[in-house]
């Protein structure tokens, strides 16, 4: 499944109204670790069907960082049921990304 660019608009139907578990991944281009993270991120949309996964650009969408709490980028945060479950500040790899789905 494509990766879906969040934004306020999109936020309601896209996350807190998804049948599926969503990975979001608040990130700037500008960041280095967040283009670290990022292709890991694509990768797991792709082989993934069961969840959705969406990116925010914390410059482009400060509302919706402003609400998740953002201070430090990349944060990753796993919503199921409209409810943030689990949530992971900095790099990581791909096994510790996917873990964060199982929580």
């Amino acid at each position: 499944m494509a990766v879906i660019k969040l934004t306020k608009d999109k936020f309601e139907n896209e996350v807190i109204k998804s049948d599926k578990p969503v990975l979001i991944d608040f990130s700037a281009v500008w960041c280095g670790p967040c283009r670290m993270v990022a292709p890991i991120v694509d990768e797991i949309a792709e082989e993934n069907p069961l969840i959705k996964v969406c990116k925010v650009d914390v410059d482009e969408e400060p509302e919706l960082a402003q609400a998740f709490g953002v201070s430090s980028i990349p944060m990753l945060v796993v919503v199921k049921n409209g409810k943030i479950t689990a949530s992971a500040v900095g790099a990581r790899p791909k096994e510790s990304i996917i873990s964060l789905l199982d929580e």
